[in-house]
């Protein structure tokens, strides 16, 4: 790819925000942002889908979907090996984020269900 100023100010920008997201405090804190929009939504979206009573299985199958495709997603990597097992990799910020959002999200589902029940 050419160096153009557009490409080099991406790279730039790229750089400095993985820098800033670094922080564990920072990384924290969007972890924790994550799985409370995954609460948000699990209240959210079974709220709006039930009033018409309409398309409820297909919001259902589509956040089923969802949490499958994440946890393959986090989980479903390469066997590792023993030595790297020993050493805990470190998760990138990405899929971390992805996680917490799918537990808030069945967290809420749950509580939902709970709450119906009563």
């Amino acid at each position: 790819m050419q160096r153009t100023r557009l490409n080099n100010f991406v790279d730039v920008i790229a750089a400095r925000l993985g820098q800033w997201l670094s922080n564990p405090w920072r990384r924290i804190s969007l972890v924790t942002i994550s799985l409370l929009f995954g609460v948000f939504l699990g209240t959210a979206i079974p709220t709006t889908s039930g009033q018409t009573a309409e398309v409820d299985i297909i919001a259902a199958g589509i956040l089923i979907f969802f949490t499958e495709l994440v946890s393959r997603y986090v989980y479903g990597g390469k066997p590792q090996t023993r030595q790297a097992a020993v050493g805990n990799p470190r998760r990138s910020l990405l899929s971390e984020i992805l996680n917490a959002l799918k537990i808030g999200l069945t967290y809420s589902l749950f509580i939902e269900a709970f709450k119906l029940g009563s």
